[in-house]
């Protein structure tokens, strides 16, 4: 490829629409060109987060991304985070660091001050890559906010960056989507709308393709390709849309990958539950790549008390999401599969949950004492001092990874230690098939989820012998790859680096006459 240098924007019609996919398969196919890219997201609104070698917390989407381009995780690729607690606040997360809580029409304002955060970052990153790609948040057609924005057209406009939009052909109405998002913004955003892709398209396109093309007639703008629907295609969860009840979570490779017969393993079910300010939630991902292993998000008693495992996830919301499982009948069911020596992980905000109490002068800002379930003799207390480190250590004698986010210390317990901390000595806890831990990522640890797995069994009175050679870095790897296969077979890639190298085709025209106004 020739030397290519410029930037992109990557919008949605929605949210969901596909643009991380097509952020990450650009990525991933121009480094296999050579070119040295970076991926950007001024800001992002997600609860599930990594921690980055500096101690900085970005969104996991961000994190996917610079593996695409085989950059480790870094603040400068995700400036502002947003981490919703509530409908209304959300805790603020600024160049890796916490900001404070802020609500709705609070943050309108602040995003005034963060401008000038993004733009040194983006600069930043265009003086020392070839390329880069952003990635904008939610719809660009968000017009009630397009004065304060700062991650979408907003961002196109102070940085000059064309724009691509996607849009998912799936849900219906893409063709309306895609011209109507162009149509409601002003004429300066429009005229950086430089093409359009479908996602998640099934059938024969043929039958599509005349509506690509009045679409193209009323816009000016062509489609620049139209990616398949594709069952193997597995991306890291960004948002809840991809943690609903009811779904199968995990790459598709999982679900079919298994030996039957005599003598064969059997399958081992996972209920991870669908907290409703599920945080991280990529965590039981790395369960999901084992062969045989069955793990789906779930919210009713029932599942909890007949898995084989169950997962309580982290959560933003550590208090209003106990008393969330109270409401459902949920600690019941976790006391009764406790006292039948049933299998149940705990993590970060689960973690807190199994315990005996917690004090809390963090969410509720009045130093509440809140009842845990009392599965583990477990005390905890909210500090304002969020913990973000990334850590390693030893579980029965096998190496583990992970990372902390969290609010709450362990204040006192009475369980044995399940982690040795290679820098903090004892971690997390655990009590007959119970464990419970503050670290992230720690079931992405090949040997030790092995070893986890067959413990699992073993109390389900199952035999089950994992595969051996699941890899859940090399799992994500091909994932990477099969989307820069994607956007390399069914995107006009010579017009996208165009677009990117010369920027946004400055007669695109205005539609304005269709709405019935001179602009």
């Amino acid at each position: 490829m020739t030397e290519l240098r410029g930037a992109l924007l990557v919008g949605g019609t929605s949210s969901d629409a596909g643009k991380s996919l097509v952020v990450v398969g650009l990525c991933r196919a121009l480094v296999r060109e050579g070119v040295r890219v970076a991926p950007f997201k001024a800001q992002n609104m997600s609860n599930n987060s990594v921690v980055t070698l500096d101690g900085g917390e970005i969104g996991r989407a961000q994190a996917l991304q610079a593996t695409a381009c085989g950059l480790a995780p870094s603040t400068r690729f995700n400036p502002v985070l947003l981490k919703p607690g509530s409908d209304r606040r959300s805790h603020v997360v600024v160049r890796g660091r916490p900001a404070g809580d802020v609500g709705a029409r609070d943050y309108l304002t602040r995003r005034a001050e963060l401008r000038e955060v993004v733009a040194d970052e983006l600069a930043s990153l265009r003086a020392e890559f070839d390329v880069v790609i952003c990635e904008g948040a939610g719809s660009v057609a968000e017009i009630n906010l397009r004065a304060s924005d700062i991650a979408n057209m907003g961002l196109a406009r102070s940085a000059d960056l064309p724009v691509i939009l996607v849009s998912d052909i799936d849900r219906g109405g893409s063709l309306a989507h895609l011209f109507g998002t162009t149509a409601i913004l002003e004429p300066a955003d429009q005229a950086l709308v430089a093409g359009y892709v479908i996602n998640k398209f099934r059938g024969d396109q043929t039958i599509l393709d005349p509506g690509l093309h009045t679409l193209g007639a009323l816009t000016g703008r062509p489609t620049l390709g139209v990616l398949p629907y594709v069952d193997d295609l597995w991306i890291d969860a960004e948002d809840s849309l991809a943690a609903p009840v009811g779904r199968r979570v995990g790459p598709p490779e999982a679900a079919g990958a298994f030996r039957t017969g005599p003598g064969a393993s059997e399958r081992l079910s996972v209920a991870a539950i669908r907290l409703p300010r599920i945080s991280n939630s990529t965590d039981v991902e790395a369960l999901a790549c084992e062969p045989g292993v069955d793990v789906t998000w779930v919210a009713d008693p029932t599942s909890v008390r007949t898995a084989d495992l169950v997962v309580v996830p982290g959560t933003r919301a550590t208090v209003a999401d106990l008393a969330w499982l109270r409401e459902r009948g949920l600690d019941v069911a976790l006391t009764e599969r406790a006292a039948r020596h049933g299998a149940i992980l705990g993590i970060c905000g689960g973690f807190q949950m199994l315990g005996r109490r917690i004090v809390d002068s963090v969410e509720s800002s009045g130093g509440a004492v809140v009842d845990g379930l009392g599965l583990l003799d477990v005390d905890v207390r909210f500090e304002p001092e969020k913990v973000l480190r990334t850590t390693t250590g030893v579980v029965d004698g096998v190496e583990v990874t992970g990372y902390e986010i969290h609010h709450g210390r362990v204040v006192d317990s009475s369980e044995a230690s399940w982690i040795d901390d290679d820098e903090q000595g004892p971690e997390g806890a655990r009590r007959d098939a119970i464990r419970g831990t503050h670290w992230h990522g720690l079931l992405a640890s090949n040997e030790f989820r092995r070893l986890f797995l067959r413990e699992v069994a073993a109390v389900a009175g199952k035999h089950f012998e994992p595969a051996g050679d699941t890899d859940v870095a090399a799992v994500r790897g091909r994932q990477l790859d099969l989307m820069a296969d994607l956007v390399t077979a069914h995107l006009d890639m010579a017009a996208i680096c165009d677009i990117i190298g010369s920027g946004a085709p400055r007669r695109a025209p205005t539609i304005a006459h269709y709405l019935g106004e001179n602009r």
